[in-house]
């Protein structure tokens, strides 16, 4: 959502400068892009921080990838 609102951002702001089409909608993707992987970021980070904490509903789960799915064919 966040993306999205900076993409909309960078167009109006893109126009009002008096940017080309082809500039302000490279600007509103850039704008997307950056914004996106930002808050991917803090995402990231405030769930490390909540799993090393072991506070919350993270607290213990394996989320990482898991490198064999099916492990059956290795038993026995």
């Amino acid at each position: 959502m966040a993306g999205i609102a900076a993409m909309l951002l960078a167009g109006i702001l893109g126009t009002a400068m008096g940017l080309n089409n082809t500039a302000t909608y490279l600007a509103s993707g850039v704008a997307f892009v950056a914004v996106s992987l930002w808050v991917d970021s803090r995402i990231s980070r405030h769930r490390d921080a909540v799993r090393r904490a072991g506070t919350g509903p993270e607290a213990g789960s394996d989320t990482g990838l898991a490198l064999d799915t099916d492990s059956s064919k290795r038993e026995g």
